[in-house]
């Protein structure tokens, strides 16, 4: 069975299963926490290639495939060698492409050296016995600088035969409000790379045609919901202010002109206040920050109390956090699950059957399902 039909099923089921009553899961005993591998550490993105297979990226770059029956390792050899693996930097996302039955293709993100300096790239490949053919570089992003943080580099598909992809500033704040750079933006691209002609600059003088939205500090969670046609991101704020966004085609979602967060050398705002007409207001922030780094909006059914609702991976406060949605996109509630991991959690993902896949830096992935007790 592969992977979209066994999501149109879950669907379906969770329509089915609507009438029961949700099992509670509120504590870290009420999951099911099973360790499925170790020693891959500040695994960046993962994605299943099918029901059994899983691929893997890690930051340091290299690249796996994870036979789940088997429970066997395949490292993926052909990645490029300019992949600059430094500070933040290295190899980052990986994802199926919705066609991947018909095409074969998968996407990845990297850091490409560019004379010293990194620059976030989209790149795709084919993969034939455990090697990486067909290669083709389809955007090297405009935002290189010689700093080695703020790469952004998430990956999601809107299933309507665009990519989006994430660019942090690269620790420059004013390329965040700089149309003519891609730092500090979400992007909008065909399947090849190229710009839509219905995005929101194309034609326009000053702006780069690939941008999407802009006014973004390190997007590290990017989801796009088919069902729902919303694009959902969460970012890093400097000290505080951590943000989720909803996100708009065109919209300037105010980095660094407002912000909820504090300078690192002082208890000062940055910007000029949390307001601004012409820029958007987060659906949600964080103050402490969590430092974010993943986001989903789950639709599976082993959770059917979690349908709907954003999940997100959190580094320095090192939890899950399961946010709770009303009708208007409005946070309401939220739980932090999996503190007793006390690691870092580098991403999640919804597995075909539901379940939630999650990387940890320190080196382990785990599968999370409801327990048994439930």
């Amino acid at each position: 069975m592969t992977v979209n039909l066994v999501k149109t099923l879950s669907a379906f089921a969770f329509i089915i299963s609507s009438s029961f009553v949700a099992a509670d899961i509120s504590r870290d005993k009420d999951l099911n926490v099973e360790k499925i591998l170790s020693d891959i550490p500040v695994a960046w993105g993962m994605d299943y290639l099918n029901d059994n297979v899983l691929l893997i990226s890690q930051r340091d770059g290299h690249l796996y495939q994870f036979h789940q029956d088997t429970k066997r390792l395949h490292e993926i050899t052909g990645l490029p060698v300019d992949i600059l693996v430094q500070g933040q930097g290295g190899l980052f996302d990986v994802k199926r492409s919705p066609d991947y039955e018909k095409t074969g293709w998968i996407y990845l993100s990297y850091a490409k050296d560019v004379d010293d300096e990194g620059a976030t790239t989209l790149a795709r490949a084919k993969i034939e016995n455990n090697a990486l053919t067909h290669w083709q570089e389809l955007l090297v992003t405009q935002s290189r600088t010689g700093n080695d943080v703020h790469y952004g580099g998430r990956i999601t598909f809107d299933g309507k035969g665009h990519i989006f992809l994430s660019v942090g500033e690269r620790g420059e704040r004013p390329n965040a409000q700089n149309l003519m750079t891609h730092a500090g933006t979400i992007l909008r691209l065909n399947m090849d790379g190229t710009a839509p002609a219905d995005n929101p600059f194309v034609g326009k003088n000053e702006a780069l045609p690939e941008i999407w939205s802009y006014g973004h500090r390190n997007p590290q969670g990017l989801f796009y919901n088919q069902q729902t046609q919303q694009l959902w991101e969460i970012e890093h704020g400097p000290r505080g202010g951590d943000e989720i966004n909803l996100i708009e085609a065109g919209k300037n979602y105010g980095w660094p002109e407002i912000s909820y967060g504090k300078e690192y050398w002082a208890p000062l705002s940055v910007g000029h206040g949390t307001h601004e007409e012409g820029m958007e207001q987060p659906i949600k922030t964080y103050i402490p920050s969590i430092a974010p780094s993943s986001l989903i909006q789950y639709q599976g059914i082993l959770f059917p109390g979690w349908h709907g609702k954003l999940i997100i991976g959190a580094l320095s406060l090192q939890h899950l956090n399961i946010v709770s949605l009303n009708d208007k996109n409005e946070a309401t509630d939220e739980q932090r699950l999996l503190n007793t991991l006390s690691s870092r959690i580098r991403n999640v993902i919804e597995a075909p059957d539901g379940a939630l896949i999650i990387s940890t830096d320190a080196g382990d992935i785990y599968r999370i399902s409801p327990s048994l007790s439930n």
